[in-house]
Protein backbone atom coordinates (compact mmCIF):
# COMPACT_ATOMS: atom_id res chain seq x y z
CA UNK A 1 0.00 0.00 0.00
CA UNK A 2 2.82 2.03 0.55
CA UNK A 3 4.19 1.56 -2.71
CA UNK A 4 0.99 2.38 -4.37
CA UNK A 5 0.61 5.66 -2.11
CA UNK A 6 4.40 6.64 -3.45
CA UNK A 7 3.42 5.87 -7.04
CA UNK A 8 0.71 8.21 -7.08
CA UNK A 9 2.49 11.24 -5.07
CA UNK A 10 5.35 10.95 -7.62
CA UNK A 11 2.93 10.42 -10.99
CA UNK A 12 1.23 13.77 -9.51
CA UNK A 13 4.20 15.70 -9.06
CA UNK A 14 5.25 14.87 -12.80
CA UNK A 15 1.83 15.75 -14.36
CA UNK A 16 2.47 19.02 -11.92
CA UNK A 17 5.49 19.66 -13.57
CA UNK A 18 4.41 19.03 -17.11
CA UNK A 19 1.46 21.61 -16.94
CA UNK A 20 3.95 23.74 -15.90
CA UNK A 21 6.09 23.92 -18.62
CA UNK A 22 3.49 23.50 -21.17
CA UNK A 23 1.70 27.22 -19.31
CA UNK A 24 5.15 28.73 -19.47
CA UNK A 25 5.99 27.60 -23.13
CA UNK A 26 2.44 29.54 -24.39
CA UNK A 27 2.81 32.52 -21.96
CA UNK A 28 6.37 33.26 -23.85
CA UNK A 29 4.68 32.47 -26.95
CA UNK A 30 2.16 35.03 -26.36
CA UNK A 31 4.23 37.26 -24.96
CA UNK A 32 6.52 37.21 -27.91
CA UNK A 33 3.76 37.75 -30.77
CA UNK A 34 2.46 40.64 -28.74
CA UNK A 35 6.14 41.93 -28.99
CA UNK A 36 6.28 41.35 -32.34
CA UNK A 37 2.88 42.85 -32.97
CA UNK A 38 3.48 46.30 -30.97
CA UNK A 39 6.67 46.73 -33.03
CA UNK A 40 5.03 46.63 -36.24
CA UNK A 41 4.11 49.94 -37.80
CA UNK A 42 0.32 51.05 -37.68
CA UNK A 43 -0.04 51.18 -41.81
CA UNK A 44 -3.95 52.65 -40.79
CA UNK A 45 -3.09 56.09 -40.32
CA UNK A 46 -1.15 56.94 -43.26
CA UNK A 47 -2.89 59.16 -45.77
CA UNK A 48 -2.51 57.66 -48.86
CA UNK A 49 -3.62 58.00 -52.04
CA UNK A 50 -2.99 56.31 -55.68
CA UNK A 51 -1.10 58.76 -57.87
CA UNK A 52 -4.42 59.58 -60.19
CA UNK A 53 -3.84 63.17 -61.42
CA UNK A 54 -0.65 64.89 -63.90
CA UNK A 55 -0.33 67.38 -60.26
CA UNK A 56 0.53 64.22 -58.50
CA UNK A 57 3.11 62.81 -61.09
CA UNK A 58 4.79 65.72 -60.57
CA UNK A 59 5.10 66.29 -57.29
CA UNK A 60 6.11 62.37 -56.75
CA UNK A 61 8.85 62.79 -59.04
CA UNK A 62 10.41 65.91 -58.08
CA UNK A 63 11.56 63.97 -54.82
CA UNK A 64 13.69 62.86 -56.97
CA UNK A 65 15.53 65.78 -57.51
CA UNK A 66 17.39 67.56 -54.45
CA UNK A 67 15.26 69.46 -52.21
CA UNK A 68 16.40 73.12 -52.39
CA UNK A 69 15.81 72.92 -56.12
CA UNK A 70 12.84 71.10 -56.60
CA UNK A 71 10.78 74.16 -57.36
CA UNK A 72 12.76 75.22 -60.58
CA UNK A 73 13.28 71.87 -62.12
CA UNK A 74 12.19 70.67 -65.44
CA UNK A 75 9.37 67.90 -65.14
CA UNK A 76 9.06 65.54 -68.43
CA UNK A 77 7.01 62.27 -68.83
CA UNK A 78 3.96 60.34 -69.84
CA UNK A 79 0.68 62.34 -68.63
CA UNK A 80 -2.21 60.34 -67.02
CA UNK A 81 -3.23 60.66 -70.80
CA UNK A 82 -0.35 58.57 -71.50
CA UNK A 83 1.09 61.10 -73.97
CA UNK A 84 4.70 62.22 -73.33
CA UNK A 85 5.44 65.84 -72.86
CA UNK A 86 6.45 68.82 -70.32
CA UNK A 87 4.42 68.43 -67.62
CA UNK A 88 6.12 71.35 -65.94
CA UNK A 89 8.97 73.79 -67.16
CA UNK A 90 11.64 74.63 -64.81
CA UNK A 91 15.09 76.94 -65.48
CA UNK A 92 17.73 75.60 -63.16
CA UNK A 93 20.09 72.66 -64.10
CA UNK A 94 18.35 69.46 -63.69
CA UNK A 95 15.48 67.63 -65.52
CA UNK A 96 13.52 65.51 -63.91
CA UNK A 97 11.33 62.34 -65.46
CA UNK A 98 8.49 61.63 -63.52
CA UNK A 99 7.12 57.95 -63.20
CA UNK A 100 6.05 56.01 -66.34
CA UNK A 101 1.78 55.59 -64.83
CA UNK A 102 1.67 51.94 -67.38
CA UNK A 103 4.48 50.26 -65.19
CA UNK A 104 4.24 48.69 -61.95
CA UNK A 105 5.50 49.94 -58.87
CA UNK A 106 7.24 53.55 -58.92
CA UNK A 107 10.65 55.16 -60.46
CA UNK A 108 11.25 58.69 -60.90
CA UNK A 109 14.79 59.95 -61.75
CA UNK A 110 16.65 63.39 -61.61
CA UNK A 111 19.19 64.03 -63.81
CA UNK A 112 21.74 67.37 -64.83
CA UNK A 113 20.41 68.87 -68.02
CA UNK A 114 23.74 67.88 -69.92
CA UNK A 115 22.98 64.60 -70.23
CA UNK A 116 19.65 64.82 -71.50
CA UNK A 117 21.17 64.42 -75.47
CA UNK A 118 22.23 60.89 -73.88
CA UNK A 119 18.77 60.53 -72.15
CA UNK A 120 16.71 61.15 -74.98
CA UNK A 121 18.67 59.20 -77.01
CA UNK A 122 18.18 55.97 -75.21
CA UNK A 123 14.34 57.22 -75.15
CA UNK A 124 14.53 57.55 -79.17
CA UNK A 125 15.91 53.99 -79.48
CA UNK A 126 12.92 52.08 -76.79
CA UNK A 127 10.56 53.64 -79.31
CA UNK A 128 12.16 52.17 -81.94
CA UNK A 129 11.95 48.70 -80.70
CA UNK A 130 15.57 48.76 -79.93
CA UNK A 131 16.42 45.66 -76.90
CA UNK A 132 18.60 47.13 -73.91
CA UNK A 133 21.39 45.77 -75.72
CA UNK A 134 20.65 47.03 -78.91
CA UNK A 135 20.67 50.54 -77.26
CA UNK A 136 23.70 50.32 -75.10
CA UNK A 137 25.75 48.98 -78.34
CA UNK A 138 24.34 52.16 -80.56
CA UNK A 139 25.07 54.90 -77.72
CA UNK A 140 28.40 53.06 -77.16
CA UNK A 141 29.67 53.71 -80.28
CA UNK A 142 28.46 57.31 -80.96
CA UNK A 143 30.12 58.33 -77.59
CA UNK A 144 33.04 56.83 -78.97
CA UNK A 145 32.83 58.51 -82.41
CA UNK A 146 31.69 61.86 -80.41
CA UNK A 147 28.43 62.17 -81.61
CA UNK A 148 27.18 61.94 -78.20
CA UNK A 149 28.22 62.90 -74.87
CA UNK A 150 28.29 62.02 -70.97
CA UNK A 151 29.99 64.67 -68.83
CA UNK A 152 32.43 62.95 -66.27
CA UNK A 153 30.60 63.53 -62.76
CA UNK A 154 27.14 63.91 -64.03
CA UNK A 155 24.85 62.69 -61.09
CA UNK A 156 21.38 60.72 -62.13
CA UNK A 157 19.37 60.62 -59.03
CA UNK A 158 16.80 57.69 -58.85
CA UNK A 159 13.51 57.58 -56.51
CA UNK A 160 11.88 54.47 -56.52
CA UNK A 161 9.60 51.40 -55.04
CA UNK A 162 7.59 48.66 -55.63
CA UNK A 163 4.02 50.71 -54.42
CA UNK A 164 2.41 52.94 -56.17
CA UNK A 165 0.70 55.21 -53.45
CA UNK A 166 1.98 58.41 -51.87
CA UNK A 167 0.87 61.33 -49.24
CA UNK A 168 -0.21 64.36 -50.63
CA UNK A 169 0.64 66.43 -47.67
CA UNK A 170 4.12 65.38 -48.35
CA UNK A 171 4.41 64.16 -52.08
CA UNK A 172 6.54 61.01 -50.45
CA UNK A 173 5.31 57.88 -52.07
CA UNK A 174 5.19 54.59 -49.72
CA UNK A 175 8.27 53.23 -48.85
CA UNK A 176 10.40 54.84 -51.83
CA UNK A 177 14.09 55.38 -51.45
CA UNK A 178 16.82 56.97 -53.40
CA UNK A 179 19.92 55.84 -55.26
CA UNK A 180 22.31 57.87 -57.10
CA UNK A 181 24.37 56.89 -60.35
CA UNK A 182 27.30 59.27 -60.98
CA UNK A 183 28.33 59.04 -64.37
CA UNK A 184 31.99 58.13 -65.01
CA UNK A 185 32.36 57.14 -69.00
CA UNK A 186 35.01 54.14 -69.27
CA UNK A 187 36.46 54.64 -65.91
CA UNK A 188 37.65 51.25 -63.90
CA UNK A 189 38.21 49.45 -60.91
CA UNK A 190 41.63 50.39 -61.22
CA UNK A 191 41.18 53.66 -62.39
CA UNK A 192 38.49 54.22 -59.28
CA UNK A 193 39.56 51.96 -56.05
CA UNK A 194 36.09 50.45 -56.12
CA UNK A 195 34.81 46.80 -56.56
CA UNK A 196 32.85 45.82 -59.23
CA UNK A 197 30.13 44.39 -56.43
CA UNK A 198 29.32 46.15 -53.41
CA UNK A 199 30.75 44.86 -50.64
CA UNK A 200 27.57 45.55 -48.78
CA UNK A 201 23.77 46.97 -50.24
CA UNK A 202 24.93 50.47 -48.91
CA UNK A 203 28.44 50.50 -50.16
CA UNK A 204 29.61 52.31 -53.40
CA UNK A 205 30.47 50.13 -56.11
CA UNK A 206 31.37 50.83 -60.00
CA UNK A 207 29.10 49.14 -62.81
CA UNK A 208 29.64 48.91 -66.53
CA UNK A 209 33.51 49.31 -66.38
CA UNK A 210 35.09 50.45 -68.92
CA UNK A 211 31.86 51.01 -71.38
CA UNK A 212 30.54 54.65 -71.57
CA UNK A 213 27.92 54.00 -69.55
CA UNK A 214 30.48 53.41 -66.66
CA UNK A 215 28.94 55.10 -63.21
CA UNK A 216 29.07 54.67 -59.69
CA UNK A 217 26.65 53.13 -57.76
CA UNK A 218 25.59 54.51 -54.44
CA UNK A 219 22.60 53.15 -52.58
CA UNK A 220 21.97 54.83 -49.52
CA UNK A 221 20.04 52.63 -46.32
CA UNK A 222 16.29 53.65 -46.52
CA UNK A 223 15.05 56.12 -43.79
Amino acid sequence: MKHIITALVFAGILLSCNSSDKTKTTIEETAATETTAENVPDETNKNLKPIDSDAALIATALMAAPEASRADCKVIGYNKAGEFVTLKEGNNEFIVLADDPKKDGFSAACYHKDLEPFMARGRALKAEGKKHQEIFDIREEEVKSGKLKIPTGATLHIYYGKNTLYDPETAKVDDARLRYVVYMPYATAESTGLPEAPAASNHPWIMNPGTHRAHIMISPLPE
